[in-house]
């Protein structure tokens, strides 16, 4: 185990953070010095920080088995717009890079949004030139990275400039319920098998939030609609359906860009379901096989076959589905360069409209972390080379990067990317990112969130437990009147 011990609770979150990119296979742990006695592990780095009296200094010293190994002295500069917080990640990274003799494509970014700085540069009237200098010396950024950040900045922003935050607003639709639970997940999810007799009173209590929601939001414009989960693709054809009449006869979907139904799981799609979300007016879907390798299917808990996840996305196309998203994981189990270039190489042949990649992040909530401990797995990483495969796999389909996040705990210090045709891009993800627009979020487990036009965020949250949801489903209501019943 890393220890930190500060003699004041400042900034914990942002050395954690930083100091796991660079360690993601121990655990770190800061302390406050007078709250916990601590023992640092053999041969295992050990951090002590000293605040200032007046917060604007702090001296961090990294140490061995005893023996100071480097320190930083970090200090607020006003002149040089660092903020001591800015100052400190500056440094310690720094630090942490000159100790391993490594360094981190993002640098000493702690946050999951990296587009959202050049885009706010963009809004200054910043050149492109500056925004890439700034991220590469400020943040310390690979040039990679930060050509990436930007080039999605300028594509979301493009796609933003045609919705009206304001007035506008987006749906958030959560449907808690999986075939079986993958072994890296930790969202809210419940076994269809044990819950299917409890679908239908969920969506009883479903309806309720619907019918405040477009009350609440009348006169505003609903710019996107998305549908996720769990894997939505549960409802049978006929709860769908029902489902999918209510929103119809509750909302204006003539104004939505976007109505996204996160499909998912290749074993729960079927022609009829399909049929059903098309003939209401869903326009884009995800059937996402995260491996086109069957037997890392088994080994991650997903209960379908490659040949299942070709035939899915087959009938879509038939049904008339002209937006089809697909969703892959880099650094699962076992696999590595040729398991991603067989991956890519099998769903080139489909041509996806959209393609999300994603960075495996070992979640402590997911089977996944005690898998791990208990294979006594000492690391899943992804690499430069498998995001290359990946980026120039869809590039070859003719898909280009469009949104951008990070998680943490993410294998290799990497990135989700989001790679669409032109017209395509996922309207929801981008403002999911972005957090420009509010979103109300209907379901077990989901939360709002409102933004107000000086940027202040405020969130609402569901329960995450479906019975629950069901049993205090006035009390959801009243919290989304909390939060929008200005705007009602």
């Amino acid at each position: 185990m890393i220890t930190v011990s500060l003699n004041r609770d400042l900034y914990a979150y942002d050395i954690h953070s930083l100091i796991k990119a660079f360690y993601p296979e121990c655990d770190v742990k800061v302390f406050v010095a007078s709250e916990k006695d601590y023992t640092p592990g053999e041969g295992e780095p050990s951090f002590t920080g000293t605040f200032s009296e007046d917060l604007q200094e702090l001296l961090l010293v990294l140490s061995v088995d005893g023996e100071e190994k480097g320190r930083i002295t970090a200090k607020a500069e006003e002149a040089a717009d660092l903020s001591l917080k800015n100052a400190l990640k500056q440094d310690l990274y720094r630090l942490l890079s000159d100790f391993t003799g490594e360094e981190l494509p993002w640098g000493n970014l702690t946050g999951i949004r990296p587009t959202k700085i050049p885009m706010n540069l963009m809004e200054e009237g910043k050149g492109e030139e500056e925004i890439l200098n700034r991220m590469e010396t400020f943040y310390q950024v690979s040039s990679e990275k930060a050509a990436l950040a930007l080039a999605i900045a300028k594509r979301e922003k493009k796609v933003l400039d045609l919705l009206n935050y304001e007035n506008g607003y987006s749906l958030y639709i959560g449907i808690p319920f999986c075939p079986t639970t993958c072994l890296y997940c930790s969202f809210t999810s419940y076994p269809i098998g044990k819950w299917k007799d409890q679908v239908d009173a969920y969506l009883d209590a479903l309806e309720q939030e619907i019918e405040y929601t477009a009350k609440a939001m009348r006169g505003r414009t609903l710019d996107s609609v998305y549908m996720g989960g769990g894997t939505p693709s549960t409802l049978s054809p006929e709860q769908m359906d029902r489902l999918l009449k209510k929103l119809a006869a509750c909302f204006d979907l003539s104004t939505a860009k976007e109505f996204t139904v996160e499909a998912g799981r290749p074993d729960s799609i079927t022609r009829e379901l399909l049929k059903v979300m098309h003939d209401n007016g869903v326009e884009r879907i995800s059937v996402n096989p995260q491996t086109m390798r069957e037997e890392t299917l088994k080994l991650i808990g997903r209960h379908h076959t490659v040949r299942q996840t070709i035939d899915a996305f087959h009938m879509a196309r038939e049904v008339g589905f002209e937006h089809i998203n697909m969703d892959i994981i880099l650094g699962l189990p076992g696999e590595g360069p040729e398991d991603v270039a067989y991956t890519i190489n099998e769903i080139k042949k489909l041509r996806p409209d959209s393609l999300t990649v994603h960075s495996l992040a070992i979640k402590r909530g997911s089977r996944l972390k005690d898998w791990i401990e208990s294979h006594d797995i000492k690391t899943l990483e992804n690499t430069d080379e498998t995001m290359a495969i990946a980026a120039k796999g869809a590039a070859d389909m003719g898909l280009a990067p469009y949104y951008l996040y990070r998680q943490k705990n993410m294998r290799g210090n990497f990135e989700n990317v989001g790679y669409a045709a032109e017209g395509k891009e996922g309207i929801y993800n981008i403002l999911i990112m972005e957090e420009v627009q509010d979103i109300v979020a209907l379901g077990a487990g989901s939360i709002s969130k409102r933004i107000f036009p000086e940027g202040r965020i405020e969130r609402c949250e569901n329960v995450k437990e479906v019975a629950l949801y069901m049993e205090r489903i006035d009390e959801m209501i009243r919290r989304k009147q909390e939060l929008f019943g200005q705007k009602a």
